[in-house]
């Protein structure tokens, strides 16, 4: 991950969950009193808060000090004990949390456990008090039926295909910028990054040449040479991210490295919806773009599948975002921009439900 990147989403983030959690901790921590009733006038009527008591989180490998340290700042500040389970994926930073961690916190109350699918799944025949998990949803299952056995809550980010409508009304130079940035950004291994465009066919036309520009502008006329574009995370992941450059034509882009894990910045033009990138979620460095007729057809074409984790409008005209914004459901929506709800520590992360 580029060192701007890594900077912004491991520790700038972090530390805005970190500062908005110690200016809200006294407040969180008191006593929420109540509307009393006739025959409870006299009482007092509040919600006290508790600790759930021991919390397992299971983090993911895309932003693995992130996406641990964030529910971890949540654990500690309701007061729980945690047990950290960092992505065997990204094998430095697990040992780094490994490492580091006891060094900071009462180890008492705070572990880290490391390994893989082994390790974590006899973590799960453990009862806990509650779990996060984020990853994929697959997994997710996995998780919430071991805690099922338990009756054990459960907070489960999981990741999607995000659709990004784009209207004929919009800035076409400044879709294409943001587009690209909230697209290959981490190489496309973001759980909220755009996943595929819609757009009219007049649209896609007018797209393509702002796409190569904004691309070449960002990471210059040769990506693989750019210090500003990450790789891909494993072989595993190289080969099955691979295999979607099959859908639509590649318009842009597509060439790879297989020694470097490289996948170039690529946008598929005329892509189908059953083509293979159109039945997984990405999480790679590919940006599909899907025709459709009109803005109608576009929210019909999201309302048809899951509701995704984020959905993304842009256009000129704020009725077309708005429309969008009511008529569709997702855990987050970002009108004429990608990405940037996340950085607002007081919105909500996640999914519906």
């Amino acid at each position: 991950q580029p060192s701007f990147e890594a900077y912004f989403t491991e520790i700038l983030l972090c530390k805005n969950e970190l500062n908005v959690t110690l200016n809200n901790l006294s407040n969180w921590m008191k006593d929420e009193h109540v509307d009393k009733n006739l025959v409870t006038q006299l009482d007092s009527a509040f919600i006290r808060k508790d600790p759930y008591g021991v919390v397992l989180i299971i983090a993911p490998w895309n932003y693995p000090i992130h996406l641990v340290l964030v529910p971890l700042i949540g654990a500690i500040a309701a007061g729980n004990c945690v047990i950290v389970k960092p992505s065997e994926i990204s094998k430095n930073t697990e040992r780094l949390v490994a490492e580091m961690l006891s060094c900071y916190l009462d180890n008492d109350c705070f572990a880290v456990v490391t390994g893989g699918v082994q390790e974590a799944t006899k973590l799960l025949k453990n009862k806990f008090d509650y779990i996060f998990f984020t990853g994929i949803p697959s997994v997710g299952r996995i998780v919430m039926t071991a805690a099922a056995k338990h009756l054990t809550p459960v907070t489960l980010e999981l990741g999607g295909k995000n659709p990004c409508y784009v209207s004929d009304n919009c800035d076409v130079v400044n879709v294409a910028r943001r587009v690209v940035w909230g697209r290959f950004f981490n190489a496309g291994q973001t759980c909220i990054a755009p996943d595929y465009l819609l757009c009219t066919l007049e649209m896609q036309e007018k797209l393509m040449p702002a796409l190569r520009q904004a691309i070449t502008e960002f990471f210059g006329p040769n990506p693989q040479e750019s210090p500003d574009f990450g790789r891909i995370v494993g072989d595993k992941q190289f080969r099955r991210v691979r295999a979607l450059l099959c859908s639509g034509r590649v318009a842009i882009g597509g060439q790879t490295n297989e020694a470097e894990r490289y996948i170039a910045p690529t946008v598929l033009a005329d892509v189908q919806p059953s083509d293979p990138a159109m039945q997984e979620e990405i999480f790679g460095p590919i940006l599909p773009i899907v025709v459709v007729a009109n803005m109608d057809e576009a929210i019909d074409f999201i309302n048809a599948r899951e509701r995704p984790l984020a959905v993304y409008a842009f256009s000129c005209d704020s009725k077309v975002v708005n429309q969008v914004l009511e008529r569709t459901s997702s855990g987050g929506f970002c009108g004429n921009d990608t990405l940037m709800h996340l950085t607002l520590a007081s919105l909500p992360f996640g999914g519906i439900g």
